[in-house]
């Protein structure tokens, strides 16, 4: 008996081969991922192991007050091992490890599931939808290609001068917008560049540091000014009530300024060392790119329309900062404008509504989820008192250290703004005791809370870079490792030479 394999044609099925009877094919074998299942395994025994165990001890602040850790508070230590474990593994797309932090925290009662699943629903997640919407309707007009030839021509052919021209934009376009947007705003226009690699849609090491970097920078430049992001504003309203000081625009800047941009060229470099790109150069990328660019002809209607409506967002949010008339008006609200407008003028449709990236908001839903999870039950708090009289006795500087390591590995897991809220006022209270100058406490706290280099959900640019499918979240969580580390190098520099230097007080004698 043999077997055979037909093939039907129009004319009639033909014999394209036989098999003997006596040769036996033998099952398709389903690949078990064990890696997989033992990283979801080990997230779960994180999670009911410390959920299950025995209560744990008070924390107690310098003043004596204590800190119980409620059972709410416990649990939800218990589930935010369980998050970093699967987002860091990606053992389910990271927009459903989002979605299990709302059930587990409503199935084994942590918070009620009407609050667990709000979050997902905070305005500052649809500041993230309005912000991805913008890079949407820029990719479709063309802008973005238009901007991106444009740079090409300017930064040429060499990967490492293409890296840094990114960069650097970036990083400026930081100083004067949230980072959420500028990295909504740079992601089209680095697809487009990275179209012309001559690589299609493959991860390539020049992707990788193109995008990580990009998520990087972001980060960096945005601490330089009060507009990068909200948690500028917040640390100072802490400061001034705790200390009573005022900060200004400028002081805060001209202190910033210095690490911030000492980090863009330090994040450049790393990216050339740990993604150093397959190409020196890419023959012909400037002439192509001037080429491309005069193909798309005159500037039409739609992209100014839609350039203009973009920019009036822009100036609308970066004067917040200085016409205490506009401050009201929610940022969420006003970046979602945008996308009412566009979609009422038909410039996007339906099916562009249906191309949003769900994972990615999904993300930011659970990020922000377990965020107040930790707030609200009081287990960030506690966490951070434990944390920081382990130093109440130490030296200055490594106190000050201290904290800065505090709010970074914080602010990778929950947003930098309650990073800032828990671990700040403890601080401040603290630092007297040994000496340390509250400034050098706020400004390095504020450094290193607008770099999250770990997890993407530490920040939306990181998010918004992985959309480029160019890296795992093992993959960044790996970069971010050397770079949290440089960066807390750059704390301890600051700290010790820079800002003593340009006359910022580090301690109190």
């Amino acid at each position: 008996m043999q077997h055979v394999t037909k093939v039907y044609f129009p004319g009639g099925a033909k014999v394209i081969s036989e098999r003997p009877a006596e040769i036996v094919v033998a099952p398709t074998l389903i690949e078990f991922d064990w890696k997989r299942i033992f990283f979801i395994l080990l997230g779960l025994s994180f999670f009911f192991v410390f959920n299950y165990m025995p209560p744990l001890p008070d924390a107690i602040d310098p003043l004596g007050e204590h800190f119980p850790l409620s059972r709410e508070g416990k649990a939800a230590i218990a589930l935010f091992l369980l998050a970093g474990t699967w987002w860091v593994f990606e053992v389910v797309p990271i927009g459903i490890t989002s979605i299990a932090i709302g059930v587990f925290q409503a199935l084994f009662m942590i918070r009620p599931a009407k609050e667990a699943f709000r979050s997902f629903m905070d305005p500052s997640v649809w500041f993230i939808f309005g912000s991805i919407v913008i890079g949407m309707v820029f990719t479709k007009t063309g802008l973005t290609r238009r901007l991106a030839y444009k740079m090409l021509t300017i930064v040429g052919e060499k990967t490492s001068m293409i890296y840094l021209g990114c960069f650097i934009v970036t990083a400026a376009l930081a100083h004067i917008m949230a980072h959420t947007a500028v990295a909504a705003t740079m992601f089209p226009l680095l697809m487009a560049i990275y179209s012309l690699y001559g690589e299609g849609d493959k991860p390539t090491n020049f992707g990788k540091g193109l995008f990580i970097g990009m998520a990087f920078v972001a980060g960096a430049g945005s601490i330089i000014t009060l507009l990068g992001a909200a948690r500028g504003a917040v640390a100072l309203g802490f400061f001034n009530d705790v200390v009573g000081k005022n900060v200004t625009f400028f002081e805060l800047s001209k202190y910033m300024f210095p690490v911030g941009w000492v980090m863009v060229f330090l994040c450049w470099v790393m990216m050339l060392i740990m993604f150093k790109p397959e190409k020196k150069v890419i023959p012909g990328l400037r002439e192509k790119a001037k080429k491309l660019y005069k193909e798309m002809g005159a500037i039409t209607g739609k992209e100014i329309f839609v350039g203009a409506a973009v920019l009036g967002i822009i100036i609308f949010l970066s004067l917040q900062s200085f016409i205490p008339a506009l401050k009201p008006y929610n940022k969420s609200a006003i970046i979602l404008l945008a996308t009412l407008i566009f979609f009422v003028f038909k410039i996007l449709s339906i099916k562009d509504l249906e191309d949003i990236p769900w994972n990615i908001i999904l993300l930011f839903g659970g990020a922000m989820s377990i965020g107040f999870c930790l707030w609200e039950t009081g287990a960030a708090k506690w966490l951070a008192i434990n944390w920081l009289v382990m130093f109440k006795e130490a030296n200055w500087f490594i106190f000050v250290l201290s904290i800065a390591f505090f709010v970074m590995i914080m602010t990778n897991f929950i947003m930098n703004v309650a990073a800032i809220a828990i671990s700040l006022p403890v601080a401040l209270v603290i630092a007297p005791y040994l000496g340390v100058a509250p400034e050098v406490v706020l400004f390095s706290s504020l450094v290193v809370a607008g770099m999250p280099f770990l997890l993407l959900v530490g920040a939306a640019p990181n998010a918004i870079a992985y959309e480029s499918k160019q890296f795992s979240t093992g993959m960044f969580f790996l970069a971010g490792i050397p770079a949290s580390i440089v960066l807390m190098a750059v704390v301890a520099l600051a700290v010790a030479v820079i800002w003593p230097l340009m006359g910022m007080p580090v301690t109190l004698k």
